[in-house]
């Protein structure tokens, strides 16, 4: 454990100041790794901006990436103080708001009394089926009812909680930062297993969530590999090992798969930090393909193609079956860029300057760009209806549809 504390305070004071952890040898005198300059875009897409609000403080320079989460009508958000909001999904108007601390101690419940850090929500929000959980920086796991916010259990687990849940029809699955993962029961919050995964020393700042596969939970772990664990019990069904933590240093060493993995029909597709992306087969982890191409975010994935920002921002497309190079867009470098998502015919993307661009999916020109505030480190998301909502580092939150 206090190896890990030792990792997450390491990377915290790389990353503070920057836009992400590819800025880690950035000097604010050397221009050339200075974000690269937006230039102006001719004849630029029309977006339009059905709302926004402000939900709290933000997570500021936590770089835990918290972002919403979106169950039919209803978006859900959390600050990283002590705040979680259902809005409705088209106006942006606040369904219900409360404060998990508050509602914990009216309850009675003294945990708190036993953490050695202010209370904060640090994981973003997850919602299925009526039940909206999230998690806390010591480790606390809170279920509410998606339509009222009323208290439905709590738990806690080993560790801080700074990804999302992921919420099944009988599980809630959780990652605390030492690298183990619970099995709860989402009807009452008690523990159905267990797995437990040692860390290396340094790592980069932030968990991959938990996401779902056909029986099967599929997490990536800080030393390159994706883990696919049996849904009934956790136990192991297999493992892949996505880049190999080689180096002469710890931070050169550092593997991490972080973004979000994404899960197609016969296989999934993950990216670590170190310089590598694969496609693997859903039944057995094998290798389907593999680029000496990584990320710090995540992979957007579409029926012929997966997407992704690279260390450097380079902004790539990727067809699904080989591999291979469709598109490269190189002018959003050094801009912290999040895993980009699908909205219609075009990629989302946010940066650490606070601007989302659209980018045509099909050759990667960039199309269209606002600002929501004064960063954007948490992926956007996208409504079945193609609502794309966005949060901010400042806690600014705000929808766009594509104007018709």
């Amino acid at each position: 454990m206090k190896r890990k504390l030792i990792a997450i305070a390491a990377s915290i004071v790389l990353i503070t100041g920057c836009s992400s952890i590819t800025g880690i040898f950035k000097s604010s005198k050397d221009k050339a790794e200075q974000p690269t300059k937006l230039t102006e875009i001719s004849n630029p897409m029309a977006v339009k901006k059905l709302w926004s609000v402000s939900i709290g403080e933000g997570e500021g320079d936590l770089a835990i990436r918290q972002k919403p989460v979106i169950d039919g009508d209803t978006v859900y958000a959390a600050d990283s103080g002590n705040q979680l909001l259902a809005l409705d999904k088209a106006t942006g108007k606040v369904k219900w708001k409360i404060n998990p601390n508050t509602e914990a101690q009216s309850k009675g419940w003294k945990f708190w009394k036993k953490t050695t850090q202010p209370f904060a929500l640090t994981g973003g929000p997850a919602a299925y089926s009526g039940l909206v959980v999230i998690g806390g920086r010591n480790g606390e796991v809170f279920a509410f009812n998606a339509v009222d916010g009323s208290l439905l259990w709590k738990t806690m687990v080993s560790s801080s909680v700074i990804s999302a849940p992921l919420v099944t029809f009988d599980t809630v699955v959780v990652r605390s930062n030492d690298g183990k993962i619970y099995g709860l029961d989402n009807a009452n919050g008690e523990k159905r297993w267990q797995f437990d995964r040692g860390l290396p020393t340094l790592s980069v700042r932030g968990n991959s969530a938990p996401v779902l596969g056909p029986g099967i939970i599929l997490v990536g772990y800080e030393d390159g590999t994706v883990i696919a664990l049996r849904m009934q019990d956790g136990q192991r069904a297999w493992e892949q090992l996505i880049a190999k933590a080689d180096g002469r240093t710890e931070i050169d060493r550092m593997a991490d798969i972080d973004g979000e993995i994404q899960v197609g029909d016969r296989e999934i597709f993950a990216t670590s930090f170190h310089n590598s992306t694969m496609a693997i087969s859903i039944s057995n982890g094998q290798p389907i393909w593999q680029r000496d191409i990584g990320s710090y975010a995540g992979i957007a994935m579409q029926s012929d193609r997966v997407s992704l920002s690279d260390n450097t921002g380079n902004v790539w497309a990727l067809d699904r079956n080989s591999g291979a190079d469709l598109w490269k867009q190189s002018g959003l470098l050094r801009r912290g860029l999040t895993t980009p998502v699908v909205q219609g015919n075009f990629l989302v993307i946010g940066d650490s300057e606070g601007y989302v661009h659209w980018l045509d999916s099909s050759t990667g020109e960039i199309r269209s760009r606002t600002s929501v505030g004064k960063g954007v480190r948490g992926s956007p998301v996208v409504s079945d209806d193609g609502i794309v909502v966005v949060q901010s580092t400042d806690g600014k939150l705000a929808a766009f549809g594509l104007a018709q």
